[in-house]
Formats: C-alpha cells, structure tokens, sequence
C-alpha cells in the first residue's frame, strides 16, 4: 500500500521528456547519500524507455554490494526517503532465485519516485537493466507495452489490482526480452 501522502490511483500518461533529467537529480542526492557504498544507479523501468506511456512516478535502481538494511535504512533515511512497510519489500524471485531487495518511497511531498536498492550481482537487477533496454532497443514491443498499460490503467485503475494483473503479462514482455538478449548478445552495463 502507498503511504497516505501517495496516489492509491493509476494513471499512466504519455513519455514526458523530463523525466531523466528528473532521474539525474534523483541519482546526484542517492550517491551522495550513499557513496562508495553504491555501485551503480540507474534509471530503470518505464521513465526510462523514451516514447514509453508510464505512471509519473520514476524509476531508480542502486545497484549495491551487498544489502544492509540496518546500515542502508538509516542512510537513506537521513534524507527524506521512507522505506516502505509491505511484506514485499524485502525480497523478490527473478530468474527462480530468492533475491534481497529495499523499496524506497520519496520524501512526503517530493516528486514520486520508487528506490529500488538490489545487489548489484542479483539477477533482479540485471531484470530491470533488460526491461528498459529491451523496451528502448525494440519499437513495437515499446508500442504494445505502452498501449497495454494505458488501456489498463483506464480499466483497473487501482493501484494494487493494476499490478496484480500487470505482473503476469510483464512475465510474457521479459520471455520476449530474454530472446532479444540472446540474439543481440546483449549483456548490463
């Protein structure tokens, strides 16, 4: 669930270029936060892709060594940013492996931001790097994607109900996306 200071609705809106240089600020207050401790930061899901309908809400993965919630809460808590509660928010599957994860919501009347900090060796962090650059490397699938989440979010505007339904068909995008790293030799950077 969202904070109380957060949308509990979806709409998702037409690419907006202002949203990296929205991640770019974002990013500088992260690694200054973090330092060393940050191995990379990335501007990932569907802010990231140009042309790409998403929610107004961006996207940053921090790529870590390891996952130090009593070391990484603190930290990031020091500037504004809320750890979120949810049961979900400490761990995911991708690639059928259990991986340690922290979900960040922005400071209380900040610009929407999601934190994702995994570690950088994970296999959900290569995830999100091969969402977006499958999405920008492949016009129709970014089209279909897009047109997808709107017509979505127009029909089941609910926040927890418009994931529950997009998690299955993310799976069929990433099945997609996989086939495309293979053909095209694709690998993180």
């Amino acid at each position: 669930m969202p904070f109380p200071d957060e949308h509990h609705q979806v709409a998702v809106v037409d690419y907006r270029p202002e949203w990296p240089a929205e991640f770019e600020q974002l990013a500088d207050r992260l690694g200054t936060a973090l330092g060393d401790l940050a191995v990379g930061i990335d501007h990932v899901g569907s802010t990231s892709v140009p042309g790409l309908a998403a929610k107004d809400c961006v996207d940053v993965q921090v790529r870590m060594r390891t996952i130090d919630e009593a070391r990484d809460v603190p930290l990031l808590a020091a500037i504004g940013f809320r750890c979120r509660p949810e049961p979900w928010n400490r761990f995911e599957v991708s690639s059928g492996q259990r991986c340690r994860k922290l979900v960040f919501a922005p400071p209380v009347g900040a610009r929407p931001c999601n934190v994702h900090l995994r570690e950088s060796a994970g296999p959900n962090a290569r995830f999100a790097l091969l969402f977006r650059d499958y999405l920008r490397g492949n016009e129709v699938a970014r089209r279909a994607w897009g047109a997808f989440k709107q017509r979505l979010a127009q029909s089941v505007p609910d926040l927890t109900d418009y994931g529950q339904i997009k998690a299955p068909a993310t799976e069929v995008l990433m099945a997609a996306a996989e086939r495309w790293a293979a053909d095209s030799g694709w690998s993180p950077k």
